[in-house]
């Protein structure tokens, strides 16, 4: 049973990072090359910025994951919130990167792996938790790139999930929904 959970929990992790990554290259997607580094008010992060500090965070936490600390000591966190000279073309290789460098961490853990310590800031995690804590991380800043980029879009932009109004109809053409109810299955987790 504990090896089927590990297993079904690193599943859906992947799952879960793989969403949240799409889901943010979709919102940034919809931007110009303006837009794209556009700060709302000077305290405001761009979209470019929010993406820089997503990958210096992946990078810092997945290199050596399971040897070395998860703060590394050259990663200069300050500067992942200065809108520097990289171009867009920069930002998301470096975004593809650090993703790339995350998903293979996560592919190669096993389930006995996660009750295993990692450190982060010097303070000891189980793996499970490091990962929960990633996961919740990019999740609130993913939320802000949708946020962001649907509020510099305005009218132009382009719904990411369910349009408003359009719940029923979305229902009634869904193959996870039996007579008006959710049917969860391998495609479709019933949410």
């Amino acid at each position: 049973m504990a090896e089927e959970l590990g297993k079904s929990y690193l599943a859906d992790m992947m799952r879960g990072l793989r969403g949240y990554k799409r889901l943010a290259e979709s919102a940034a997607a919809q931007l110009s090359e303006v837009e794209f580094f556009q700060q709302i008010d000077p305290e405001s992060n761009s979209v470019a910025i929010i993406m820089k500090h997503i990958s210096g965070s992946m990078r810092s936490r997945f290199t050596d994951f399971l040897t070395s600390d998860g703060e590394k000591p050259g990663r200069g966190r300050e500067r992942e919130f200065v809108q520097d000279r990289l171009t867009r073309e920069e930002l998301m290789s470096g975004w593809e990167s650090a993703w790339q460098l995350l998903f293979a961490t996560v592919e190669v853990l096993k389930p006995e792996d996660l009750l295993r310590i990692v450190t982060i800031r010097g303070e000891e995690h189980t793996i499970l938790q490091a990962l929960n804590r990633a996961l919740t991380h990019y999740a609130q800043h993913v939320g802000q790139i949708v946020f962001l980029a649907k509020h510099v879009r305005g009218p132009a932009w382009k719904t990411l999930s369910i349009p408003r109004g359009k719940s029923e109809e979305y229902k009634a053409g869904s193959p996870g929904y039996k007579h008006g109810l959710p049917i969860a299955d391998e495609g479709n987790p019933g949410f």
